[in-house]
Order: structure tokens, then C-alpha cells, then sequence
């Protein structure tokens, strides 16, 4: 975890500097403004999460998720501060992507939904508010998109960096479906598919099982080592 002082200041490319405080104890965040969750995409943990949190917190502060695939509306309600609460998604990589995707619980107030609006805005980021279902826009179009592309590699006769050429020459993708799906992490990728209800193709649940999950572990659909 880690809290950013107030005396944090931008910069005249725009960047944001000033000191930031690691810390490990949840109670160092009692003083926050805002409080960004980004812990495992799993609903036990993260409502478990919200809940410690939504007890401790000051009542000014604003709460939120980075999730994509749970509902916000419960995580909102486990926090017991619906009204001072938003799904706050951000995209990889951070510095370079401009979308966040806002979504917000019913019980959400106009101050809090336009506070996070300015939030956004002042991480020189574009807001865009979309409903509270599982993979808002974004991941609801992608995932279906990205798991087509590991089929198409389990029929045979391509290779993982022929398909992502493909897409990246040929539909002027930053990223090839395959090489985004090894930045995610195959087992998070997993996880979303599943909440969106989308079949997780085979290889990636045995690339799960061979603890090779993409970037972070070194080996995905590519190696990194």
C-alpha cells in the first residue's frame, strides 16, 4: 500500500511528483482523501477488504475498486458507505493509457460522482461512466476478442508472434492479443473470463497449471527469461 502526501504537486509536462509513503497496516490510511483498492480480483478478498476499511475510514473519504468483473454495487454496500463509493478502472499500462472507466453504485451521490470525475481529470486521465455490470465496455468486448485469438492458436499452423503481428499491422493494436493476455496474467485473465461468463479456453488453464502466467512469472505464451 502506499498513501501520497499533500504536498504532491504537477509538473509542468504533467506528471505528478512528491513524496510517497509505503506502508503496510490499513490504519496508516485513516487520514485519506481517497483510498484506491487494487488487491486480487477476488470477491472474499475484496469485500473483506472493504469492510475493514469502510469501518476506519474518515467519513470524508472516498472509497473505491479497480475491478472489472466484480459488481461494484456489492462491494459499495460491504463497505457500508455506498454514497461515498465508485469502481475506479484503470488501464495497463497506467502512464500511458488515458481511459479510466467510472462506475457507481446506485446509493452514489452527485458530490461523490463528480469528485471522482475531478479525480480523473486531475490524473490527466478521461473519465468515461459506464453501468455497473461485469466488464463494463472495455473488458466485456476484449475478452471475448482475446480468447478467440489463443483458439485460433490452439487450431494449429500459427505461431503466438504471428498472430500478434497480424493484429498489431493489421488493426494498429499497441499490443497483440496474446502478448496482452501474458501482461494481464493469464490466471486474472482467467478469473475475468469467468465472471463475464465467456468459456476460458484450454491452454490457458494449463499454461495456469504449469505456473506460467505471463510477465510476471517470466513464461506465458512467451518466454521472458
Amino acid at each position: 500500500m502506499w498513501a501520497r502526501s499533500a504536498d504532491s504537486a504537477r509538473r509542468a509536462d504533467g506528471k505528478l511528483e512528491g513524496a510517497a509513503e509505503v506502508v503496510r497496516e490499513l490504519e496508516a490510511l485513516a487520514d485519506c482523501d481517497v483510498v484506491v483498492e487494487a488487491v486480487a480480483e477476488h470477491p472474499g478478498v475484496k469485500a473483506d477488504i472493504h469492510q475493514r476499511l469502510g469501518r476506519m475510514l474518515s467519513e470524508r473519504t472516498l472509497l473505491s475498486t479497480t475491478t472489472s468483473s466484480l459488481s461494484v454495487g456489492e462491494l459499495a454496500r460491504a463497505s457500508g458507505r455506498p454514497d461515498r463509493f465508485a469502481g475506479l478502472h484503470v488501464f495497463n499500462p497506467v502512464e500511458k493509457m488515458d481511459l479510466v472507466e467510472l462506475s457507481f453504485p446506485d446509493e452514489a451521490s452527485d458530490e461523490t460522482r463528480g469528485r471522482f470525475r475531478s479525480l480523473c481529470e486531475w490524473f490527466g486521465k478521461t473519465p468515461v461512466e459506464v453501468p455497473d455490470v461485469a466488464g463494463f465496455v472495455v473488458n466485456r468486448l476484449l475478452f471475448p476478442y482475446l480468447f478467440d485469438a489463443v483458439r485460433l492458436l490452439e487450431g494449429g499452423g500459427l505461431t503466438p508472434e504471428a498472430i500478434d503481428s497480424c493484429m498489431k499491422l493489421g488493426a494498429n493494436y499497441p499490443m497483440g492479443p496474446l502478448q496482452l493476455l501474458d501482461f494481464v496474467g493469464l490466471d486474472v485473465a482467467s478469473a475475468i473470463g469467468e465472471a463475464l461468463g465467456v468459456e476460458v479456453p484450454e491452454t490457458i488453464h494449463r499454461l495456469e497449471a504449469e505456473g506460467r502466467l505471463g510477465r510476471k512469472t517470466g513464461a506465458g505464451f512467451y518466454d521472458y527469461e
